[in-house]
């Protein structure tokens, strides 16, 4: 559900970020740092230091006096630099939440220490090099390749107890992005003197450059040196609250907090980064086919009625729809793992879902991690027996959400993972979903601080917004846990802490501060549900969550929660989708057509066009918003069936995508740079995004527009809906393309093979049609050489790899010279793909110089005697002004093939000359 306590917040938090916040970073040196007194080699390959503070202060609390360094190339392209108090351990993000290598243990020292004076030295890697000065103690990283000073700690070190300081120097022309989760209204690409706080929060995504759902401490660096592009990141993993300071030559992390942890990823390039990144924090899940369709979802489907109503209208509209999502409208009281008897009765809910799963669609609902006080609620009966809730006092921490009073559970608690996975598996019993929906998991809280259930009242009482704190509450400050030294601009209006959360003096399992896990709450829970769905199903698990965390793509997918139905939440979706794919969690999309209040008719039009090619593709309304399923206005509905349906034909695509994403990390949806990393104009586009590496989605983001000024890379691109048009351009240009109001721009880079079905209304029935194969040279190229690939699996096997019987990979290759044409395959375990009957029926190939008479046509070495359709048209360009000279090519199509994706093949032909 949206997280509808944000909604009534939403708009006094847009009137104080204008008129309260302006981020205020003291320039003033808070102490004079550290000098290093000891380095050595400790026996796992890294090196061992310890620094002493230089001169104490009690600005935000006392120095913690000895630190403990620890810096180790943890791989060629990975270098660790970890800080903590030497004398005791402090809090870390949970090893066996996200499991990576343990540095030495602190409290006793290695070996024989090396007393001062120390000199300047460095600790080479194979790309990155750890150079430090002792007094004070400073530290760069650098890459060996071009020398180029990556991160240097500019400024003195600061670490206390609740705060800690360090900053890096960054040249003026460094392009950086990450630092999420926030709506990022200037675009992807990070802007100097905008605030950047990481701080789970339940604000709605509608307030811009504030901290919201998700924390992800990391940034991917972009330079352009030499015309040669190189890209790295730094990920201080870190869970605390935290400000990040980005001034354009210079950047600053204040965390009230835990300790540094600093992971340097050397690239170079950008997919080469998200790689070793992903190596590093998990690979992104495997989905399954289906989760690739569309969604449709609302709150306020308030009877089992409406729901089979929408998926009528749907198919009678011709709309494609995989999924059918309830928010709580099917909850007895809004109540976890329960049913509303009188508005979706078992029997009736059943009796639907069995429908749809017999033609292939699936049903998802929501779940809040606040369990309901009740005592007749067996859920809440058994949580109080497991004991896992989080404690306040020894007692649990009373918080209300949208069953009025609850406890949360603490997912760091191992029994209540077992708990959490019963209930999963007591709910699936009772109504057979096919994945989780995780919301308001940050944690929301419509009350804050230390609250009671009101005597005499109901609480809620039935009127007036659900989201109201009905309990009797007071401030919590008596502790620094509550009330820290050093304010972040949490919420953007420097909020406590603890306000409409958890309070942050709570303890979870092991005495652990809420203080401290705040923001991995979403991500444990995430961990533990999947793990609930995967011993219940056996399947591979679907996951939606709102709060995410470095690691959380490993589990779940992510919409960007509560947007509005306004041009400006469109546009800044694009950039939303961008940063997750650099964040590790590639199935990432936002509520098509704004979640509220009602979009325009334009508006929504213009939304599918560019939803249909979210990754996590999904339309989705609040209660108090008219309905605005896509089939609601007859323009909406054609610019569905248009872009939806080219959705549908490319789903194989998005598949290996997802393959390859789960193997490498490879975003699904990318900014251009990743493709053109040494085409500087591309770094700002937030406008555009790529699928892949190859196709571009150009759409209108501005109301009243017919055409869209598109940013061209160089090279050659055609449009998947005519390919007979194209764009070509030698060195990159802006190209103005028509857009009428049902038509969007999507283009196909040179040098690419495209697999692509004939699309349906239901994947399932998507998936069993035949293959045809686009393949694109440069324009009028006398020579070319094009590439592209296809995963295939059972689809719902936990795992996605080759090796199990189950999945087909194939590399498709084509190149043109010497007026042949020829394209063949590579096949790896063509069993599962043979066992499936696919075939390719039809192969297209742009960009041909010549005649386009195709002759003398061979598939696997011999003459075609089957009967096929040959065509040819030519192409239609805009050529970039630098290329006055007329560049005619052709497209030919060979259609009627029977040739099975499961076994390699090869086919040739001769092209006429001009």
């Amino acid at each position: 559900m949206a997280s509808s306590s944000s909604l009534a917040f939403s708009l006094s938090l847009l009137l104080a970020l204008i008129l309260c916040f302006s981020p205020t970073e003291s320039s003033k040196t808070i102490g004079k740092g550290y000098r290093l007194i000891s380095i050595e080699e400790s026996p796992d390959g890294g090196f061992i230091g310890y620094l002493q503070v230089k001169q104490k202060n009690k600005i935000y609390g006392s120095d913690i006096t000895t630190l403990r360094l620890f810096v180790k190339h943890e791989t060629d392209s990975r270098l660790r630099v970890h800080i903590t108090d030497a004398k005791q351990q402090r809090w870390e993000v949970p090893y066996n939440l996200l499991p990576r290598e343990q540095p030495p243990q602190v409290g006793k020292v290695i070996g024989k220490s090396r007393k001062s004076p120390i000199t300047v030295q460095e600790i080479s890697g194979s790309e990155l090099i750890f150079s430090y000065t002792t007094d004070p103690f400073t530290f760069a990283v650098k890459r060996r390749s071009n020398h180029e000073t990556l991160f240097n700690t500019s400024r003195s070190l600061v670490f206390k107890d609740q705060y800690l300081e360090i900053s890096t120097s960054l040249p003026k022309e460094a392009s950086l992005y990450g630092l999420g989760e926030n709506s990022q209204a200037n675009g992807i690409k990070l802007v100097p003197n905008e605030p950047y706080t990481l701080y789970t929060e339940d604000v709605s995504a509608i307030n811009l450059n504030t901290d919201l759902y998700g924390s992800h401490p990391m940034y991917m660096d972009l330079r352009n040196v030499g015309g040669k592009a190189y890209a790295h990141a730094v990920l201080l993993l870190n869970s605390n609250g935290m400000d990040v300071f980005y001034r354009g030559d210079s950047l600053t992390y204040k965390v009230i907090g835990g300790v540094f942890d600093f992971y340097f990823i050397a690239g170079p390039s950008p997919l080469n980064v998200v790689d070793q990144y992903t190596q590093l924090i998990g690979r992104p899940a495997p989905m399954p086919y289906w989760s690739l369709g569309f969604h449709q979802c609302r709150w306020g489907y308030h009877n089992l009625s409406v729901v089979e109503d929408v998926v009528d209208n749907y198919k009678k509209a011709k709309i494609p729809l995989d999924v059918i999502w309830n928010d709580d409208d099917h909850m007895d009281g809004h109540k976890d793992f329960t049913l509303n008897p009188v508005a979706y009765p078992r029997a009736k809910l059943l009796a639907f879902l069995d429908k749809i799963h017999k033609i292939g669609m699936k049903y998802i609902v929501i779940n809040d991690p606040g369990i309901g006080v009740n005592a007749s609620y067996g859920t809440f009966q058994r949580a109080m027996a497991a004991d896992v809730f989080i404690k306040y006092e020894g007692k649990p921490f009373l918080a209300q959400v949208w069953p009025g009073p609850v406890y949360f559970p603490d997912f760091l608690n191992p029994k209540t993972v077992s708990w959490w996975g019963d209930e999963i598996k007591r709910f699936h019993d009772l109504v057979p979903i096919d994945g989780l929906w995780i919301d308001m998991n940050e944690v929301s809280n419509f009350c804050s601080g230390l609250c009671t259930i009101p005597q005499g009242k109901q609480c809620p009482s039935g009127e007036g917004p659900g989201w109201v704190c009905c309990l009797d509450c007071k401030n919590i400050t008596k502790t620094r846990w509550d009330d820290p030294p050093y304010k972040i601009n949490a919420t953007g209006v420097v909020a406590p802490v603890g306000f409409k959360t958890i309070a942050t003096s709570a303890t979870h399992y092991n005495g652990v501060r809420e203080y401290d896990a705040h923001s991995i709450y979403g991500f444990s829970e995430t961990i533990a549900t999947h793990k609930g769905l995967l011993d219940v199903k056996g399947k591979r698990p679907f996951i939606l969550s709102r709060s995410t965390f470095v690691g959380s793509g490993k589990y779940a997918a992510h919409w960007t929660g509560d947007n509005q139905g306004t041009w400006q939440s469109l546009q800044v979706s694009i950039s939303t989708m961008l940063n997750f794919g650099i964040f590790g969690v590639p199935m990432v999309g936002s509520d098509i057509c704004g979640f509220y209040p009602q979009p325009t008719e334009e508006l929504c039009n213009r939304w599918i066009e560019v939803g249909a090619f979210y990754p996590f593709s999904r339309d989705h309304a609040n209660y108090y918003s008219p309905r605005q399923e896509l089939y609601q206005w007859d323009t909406v509905a054609d610019s569905a069936r248009n872009a939806l349906g080219m959705r549908y034909k490319i789903l194989p695509f998005l598949y290996t995508l997802n393959y390859e994403a789960h193997m490498t990390g490879a975003p699904i949806a990318r900014p251009l740079f990743f493709s053109f990393p040494e085409y500087t104009e591309c770094y700002g586009n937030s406008r555009q995004f790529l699928l892949g590496s190859s196709l571009m989605i150009s759409p209108v983001l501005e109301q009243g527009k017919t055409e869209v000024e598109a940013l061209f890379p160089p090279g050659s691109w055609y449009h998947m809906f005519d390919m007979t048009q194209a764009v070509v351009s030698k060195n990159g240009k802006r190209v103005t393309l028509p857009a009428p109001l049902n038509f969007v721009n999507v283009h196909l880079y040179q040098n690419t093979i495209l697999p692509m079905q004939q699309g349906g209304l239901i994947s399932k029935d998507a998936r069993t049609t035949p293959f045809g194969l686009v393949i694109t040279f440069p324009a009028g190229a006398s020579e070319g050489y094009a590439t592209g690939k296809l995963y295939l699996d059972e689809d719902e096997l936990p795992e996605m790899k080759l090796g199990n019987g189950q999945s087909t990979y194939v590399d498709f290759y084509a190149s043109v010279g010497n007026g042949t044409v020829k394209m063949w395959s590579q096949v790896k375990e063509g069993k599962f793909a043979l066992s499936k009957g696919w075939v390719i029926e039809k192969v297209s190939v742009l960009g041909l110089r010549g005649t386009g008479q195709a002759s003398e046509i061979q598939i696997n070495g011999s003459p075609m005697t089957k009967k096929i359709e040959v065509s040819s048209k030519e192409h239609s360009y805009v050529i970039g002004l630098e290329d006055e000279e007329e560049n005619k090519s052709v497209m030919v199509e060979v259609s009627g093939l029977e040739m099975l994706v499961g076994k390699d093949f090869n086919m040739s032909w001769k092209m006429g000359i001009n």
